[in-house]
């Protein structure tokens, strides 16, 4: 078992952080690394980027979002129990030697990845510009930790309860105005991604991507991670999972992305009927409420 150390619900419990004791992994993991965890031995295999390293104390953390199944099982786990399987570190590392400036653009739970990729930037040397946004101000988060790699932090919302009412693509767009960076890390729901990689395009200034397809083994055996890239298939377990933003075929891997929504739909209803079986009180009070 891999206990969690640490847990903390963030955005009303709809994100959850886990800091889990791992030391073979924390030893040799780095930024934009990942893992993949089972809650049980009969739980599905999720893959999860590495959001922090520890390995002083041995542990890695990670950060998801509940939005499935296998999501809600995890966010069951408490403080002392722990994860069945955990497999990594997997994919390649970030390549962040000899950045001058770096833009590092992140939407959602993207600032889970993009976190430990602004620190690896910032500790060798770069001056790092973030941009950080979410839906509403609760889904920012990581504010703090990405403001102390960052040399100047830019937040927007998109209802504007936080900083600029603006797409983080926007204020991408402004810095690109004034000045060139060497770097562009955009991190994020697909379309952001996209954009941004469209935005910096023009002047051609390398931008990296990092992908999260669907995936089940992340060692290249089964292939369901497959992106196109270049107009050549990858593997996003083994040749990422970040990739050249400029050459990524974006409307592929959505569509590749929605492959099993109605099955999830159904994987999700079923779990809560089962959590409803699990605790009757609950039921009772939620009758009530209704």
């Amino acid at each position: 078992m891999f206990p969690i150390v640490r847990r903390k619900e963030m955005a009303g419990g709809e994100i959850i952080l886990n800091e889990i004791a791992a030391p073979n992994i924390a030893r040799v993991a780095q930024p934009g690394q990942f893992v993949i965890l089972m809650a049980g031995e009969k739980g599905e295999r999720i893959p999860m980027t590495i959001s922090d390293i520890d390995p002083a104390k041995g542990t890695i953390t990670i950060i998801y979002h509940v939005v499935g199944r296998s999501t809600a099982a995890f966010k069951r786990l408490q403080m002392g129990e722990g994860y069945s399987s955990l497999a990594g570190p997997l994919g390649r590392p970030t390549e962040a030697e000899g950045v001058g400036l770096a833009v590092c653009v992140g939407g959602g739970t993207g600032l889970a990845v993009l976190y430990p990729i602004a620190k690896k930037l910032k500790s060798q040397g770069s001056r790092v510009i973030s941009i950080i946004g979410a839906r509403t101000a609760e889904l920012v988060i990581l504010r703090e930790e990405m403001a102390a790699v960052s040399d100047e932090l830019l937040i927007c919302t998109d209802d504007g309860s936080l900083g600029k009412k603006a797409l983080v693509t926007e204020p991408l767009k402004e810095i690109l105005d004034k000045e060139r960076p060497d770097l562009v890390v955009a991190i994020g729901p697909v379309m952001m991604m996209k954009l941004a990689s469209e935005i910096t395009l023009p002047q051609r200034i390398k931008t990296v991507v990092s992908l999260n397809p669907i995936m089940i083994d992340g060692t290249g055996m089964c292939g369901s991670c497959r992106v196109e890239v270049g107009g050549e298939t990858k593997l996003a377990c083994v040749d990422g999972p970040e990739f050249d933003g400029h050459l990524v075929n974006y409307d592929l891997l959505t569509q590749r992305l929605q492959s099993f929504r109605e099955e999830e739909h159904e994987a999700m209803m079923l779990h809560e009927k089962e959590e409803m079986a699990r605790c009757p009180m609950k039921k009772e009070m939620e009758m009530e409420q209704g």
